[in-house]
């Protein structure tokens, strides 16, 4: 077997997890593209948080003992601009994904990764931005304009 860079092995463990994520999202997509035709979105993505919810309860104690009072006293405002965040999250991709279908994902992903790496990263963390992260985003910009010409040429 080839020696593995230190920098590749480095970059297995976030893409495991970015995978977990767009597994679960995936899964999201499908759930709420393949429920019958509700009035209220509202009833579907409740359910579908208490499911998220009860499960995080019972993972929870896989990393450790929680303490929420210190959780709450330390973190309460994140916790709920975090909360709001979860429910533009859920009710956005809801509509989304219920008028439009799934494969208007790219407009949300494009969008996640202006929002997230400028918005968070960039203007908020101050993380670095180097000349290969403005081109990712330039080509991200450039995915919203083919997506949206890709729409125009399949309702002709």
């Amino acid at each position: 077997m080839p020696h593995l860079s230190k920098g590749y092995m480095n970059l297995m463990i976030p893409i495991a997890f970015a995978l977990i994520a767009a597994m679960g999202n995936a899964m999201f997509a499908l759930g709420q593209k393949k429920a019958l035709g509700m009035d209220n979105p509202f009833a579907f993505i409740s359910v579908a948080a208490i499911v998220c919810v009860l499960l995080t309860l019972l993972g929870t104690p896989l990393f450790g003992t929680a303490n929420y009072q210190k959780v709450i006293a330390q973190n309460g405002g994140w916790a709920i601009l975090s909360g709001i965040g979860l429910f533009l999250t859920y009710l956005g991709f809801n509509l989304l994904y219920t008028r439009y279908g799934a494969s208007y994902y790219t407009l949300y992903a494009v969008l996640s990764i202006i929002t997230t790496s400028l918005g968070v990263g960039v203007f908020f963390f101050k993380e670095a931005f180097n000349t290969y992260h403005w081109m990712a985003l330039l080509a991200a910009i450039i995915a919203i304009v083919l997506f949206s010409l890709g729409n125009r040429v399949s309702s002709v």
